[in-house]
């Protein structure tokens, strides 16, 4: 049997019909507090592969500083990140959270099994960076 594909993109692309996906790809969001209108775009979503609420209110504290001191919203957040340590932090999350590793484990149980997976957050990963492309990396290091 093939391998399901993976891909990822962010909600507004899929509002906005931008969001270049296979057809046939669940849309699974990996957000910990998700709108109402985020639900809207998704098929189902997993906040255990979100970044946990404490990580994600030092990048947002951070980033409101950076802008306080003139940088734009991409550039706050880009530099935020690296302030912070969010990747590194992020993928401390992933290996020490039970949650987060059950979820990760049936994300690559359903790839192996063949369905195709969209991994949906609220950034747009070619102007910011984002917790997604770490995700993106976990699953496909799974591949090989």
């Amino acid at each position: 049997m093939a391998r399901g594909t993976l891909a990822d993109t962010y909600v507004a692309a899929i509002q906005h019909d931008l969001a270049d996906l296979p057809a046939d790809a669940t849309r699974v969001g990996v957000v910990r507090q998700p709108t109402s209108w985020f639900h809207a775009a998704v098929d189902e979503n997993s906040p255990e592969l979100g970044p946990p609420a404490d990580l994600l209110e030092s990048m947002r504290d951070a980033a409101e500083d950076m802008k306080m001191q003139g940088l734009c919203e991409e550039g706050a957040h880009n530099a935020a990140w690296e302030q912070v340590g969010f990747g590194e932090t992020y993928r401390e999350h992933l290996e020490e959270s039970d949650e987060a590793q059950a979820a990760l484990a049936a994300l690559k149980d359903r790839l192996a099994s063949g369905e195709s997976l969209a991994l949906v957050c609220y950034e747009n990963t070619e102007k910011k960076r984002c917790h997604r492309t770490i995700l993106r990396e976990r699953l496909e290091d799974a591949e090989s």
